[in-house]
């Protein structure tokens, strides 16, 4: 039995190894893309129909938090279909990999969140450039496993993030547009370099 347990262990190590040294090809422009639209539709929804996000920050957050989750939704069906038609047997092994380099982020992005709600809510106004920032982490994490090019995507984030905390210091205001703009930006920049790597991934030489 012991010899059974060591065999299916070294299995799974044999496939998390493979599966770390296979460029990913579980994100699809198409739907990347999409995920820039549902950001830019949310920010009009929002500047149309909430007034005054600074004081009712319950609805807007929660606006976001829903657009984060239908994009989630999203990029995970697409992805599964894509790993199963290209990695097949590694696409298990794919999707925890793509996870893992995400979850940190995310993580960090749902506890800084709650705590600030919780302890400081009169520094919500900085979550926004946060969350985008931790956002550019996350898409750094991933760049040993998809196009080296993704590492503009990631700076785009980056430096989006710090302006828009600066921009957001003057007033301490939250807007739908310091969310909506960066991240439909950020994912069209995303969805256009995984769409010219045509499958061929600039980091496999």
């Amino acid at each position: 039995m012991r010899d059974l347990d060591k065999a299916l262990a070294d299995i799974i190590a044999i496939r998390s190894q493979l599966a770390a040294g296979t460029a990913f090809r579980g994100y699809g422009p198409a739907a990347v893309a999409a995920t820039g639209v549902v950001a830019l539709v949310t920010a009009f929804l929002q500047f149309y129909w909430l007034d005054d996000p600074t004081h009712n920050p319950i609805a807007f957050f929660a606006g976001w938090a829903a657009a984060a989750m239908l994009s989630a939704v999203m990029i995970w069906v697409e992805m599964r279909a894509r790993l199963r038609r290209h990695h097949s047997g590694l696409a298990d092994a794919m999707i925890y990999q793509a996870i893992e380099q995400f979850l940190p982020a995310g993580i960090a992005g749902v506890l800084l969140a709650a705590m600030l709600w919780k302890f400081a809510p009169e520094t919500l106004w900085m979550l926004p450039g946060l969350w985008q920032i931790l956002v550019s982490l996350g898409v750094f994490a991933s760049v040993r496993s998809l196009p080296r090019s993704v590492a503009f995507a990631g700076a785009w984030y980056f430096v989006a993030g710090f302006a828009v905390l600066i921009l957001a210091s003057q007033s301490h205001a939250l807007s739908p547009w310091t969310m909506g703009l960066p991240f439909a930006a950020g994912q069209s920049l995303m969805a256009a370099i995984l769409y010219f790597a045509s499958g061929e991934l600039d980091g496999e030489d």
